[in-house]
């Protein structure tokens, strides 16, 4: 496999910006490691090689190790892949890093990164003139007071699923959607996840179609600890939850969770389901297409879009090798088609997006990710979560007033976030 010269010089700039104290990735503390010999704690040299540490779980071993062989092969370095649980990485990594037991680089979330960077654990990436070889989005989703701080390799985001037996075209309003639903005279003519607690994250097309995005942006497409989902277009988006809700036409129902939405969608007993990729296996043999969400509001109704990705440990001493095997073997047709085949969202290096998208359902989701906007990692957005699902379950089921409700709730979020 060729290397990027310049793209190794680049990151090689960084690695001599690092501390001279940092430490080096280690497997202590982790699960039992696979692949190639352990890796040491000592710099990289000419001699040896190098030694690398990987965390991974389980859905992308097999991709990562694949390019680690390589990479292996070409550079004499050594790659330890360690395989862990990912809900269990984020918090190891902020743990372990600062104690030098941590790995050189991991797997993980854009929306991870707010609280990576305000415990120090992450260092940036050197992309160069690789950045414009990513979908935007995800290096956006990257993205943090002008830095890219992860390699991204895949993109995901909900849609609108569509049986195409049951509604033979794609609906563009909120009003079609319905309408179309109704004619398929089926059990339901839409269906949302919802559940009591509510679900903000699927909803949320149907916000931003009323203007309410969650937060204020800056130019780059990052996040303010500013919220934008207050006043009247909040409000608005507040009174559609209640019209559409359980005191008003019913299509809206706190009693959807994901678990039946899902199962009476494989049932034929709907013609559209909201999901996303991680619902296919639930619908094979279904003739489906995927379509952009209807806008209820008059605006586009935009997704979050979801970014996977690898970031390097700020304690890395071997920062240099790092950024060679991300950018000279992760970020390559190969590796990103590899880890699409083995987790089913589209890559996010465009060359290997173009290829994936020969399948219509991927071409579909990542039609509709083009126009999502990332889901906001700031470290505030943790304080948004606790009102804003149970907030909107309120108004669906009656239970709160949309303008009361939403005005608390917006209070409430101000006064978590402090600002």
């Amino acid at each position: 496999m060729r290397r990027s010269i310049p793209v190794v010089a680049a990151a090689l700039g960084l690695a001599l910006t690092m501390s001279a104290c940092s430490s080096g990735g280690s497997n202590e503390g982790a699960a039992t490691p696979t692949g190639a010999a352990p890796s040491s704690a000592a710099a990289t040299t000419p001699t040896d090689g190098g030694s690398l540490t990987i965390w991974v779980d389980e859905t992308r071993k097999t991709a990562v190790q694949d390019a680690a062989t390589a990479f292996e092969k070409e550079t004499g370095a050594k790659v330890t892949l360690v395989q862990k649980n990912f809900e269990d990485i984020k918090a190891d990594f902020i743990a372990q890093v600062p104690t030098g037991k941590g790995p050189d680089i991991t797997v993980g979330a854009h929306d991870w990164l707010g609280e990576l960077t305000q415990n120090g654990v992450v260092a940036p990436v050197e992309l160069g003139d690789k950045t414009a070889d990513f979908q935007p989005v995800s290096i956006q989703a990257f993205t943090q007071d002008g830095q890219v701080y992860g390699v991204p390799y895949a993109i995901e985001n909900i849609a609108l699923i569509r049986n195409t037996k049951l509604a033979s075209k794609a609906p563009k309003t909120w009003d079609d959607t319905i309408t179309a639903g109704k004619k398929a005279k089926t059990k339901f003519p839409f269906l949302i996840q919802t559940s009591d607690q509510g679900d903000p994250y699927t909803y949320y097309p149907f916000q931003t179609s009323f203007g309410a995005p969650v937060f204020e942006q800056n130019d780059d497409g990052s996040y303010k600890p500013e919220l934008a989902m207050g006043g009247d277009e909040g409000i608005a988006f507040a009174k559609w939850l209640a019209k559409e809700g359980e005191k008003g036409t019913k299509v809206l129902d706190t009693a959807i969770t994901y678990d039946n939405a899902t199962a009476a969608f494989a049932k034929g007993e709907s013609p559209f389901i909201v999901g996303g990729p991680w619902m296919l296996d639930t619908f094979k043999d279904m003739d489906l297409s995927i379509d952009p969400l209807p806008s209820a509001g008059g605006k586009p109704a935009q997704p979050f879009v979801g970014v996977q990705g690898f970031y390097v440990s700020a304690q890395s001493k071997n920062a240099l090798l790092a950024n060679d095997f991300l950018i000279n073997y992760m970020a390559t047709d190969d590796a990103q088609t590899a880890l699409y085949k083995a987790g089913n969202r589209p890559p996010a290096l465009i060359s290997a997006a173009e290829k994936a998208s020969s399948d219509p359902i991927t071409a579909g989701f990542a039609a509709v990710g083009k126009d999502a906007v990332p889901m906001p990692s700031i470290p505030q957005m943790g304080s948004v979560w606790q009102f804003w699902g149970v907030t909107e379950a309120g108004i669906i089921s009656g239970k709160l007033d949309p303008t009361d409700g939403w005005n608390k709730m917006i209070k409430d979020i101000t006064k978590a976030i402090g600002s």
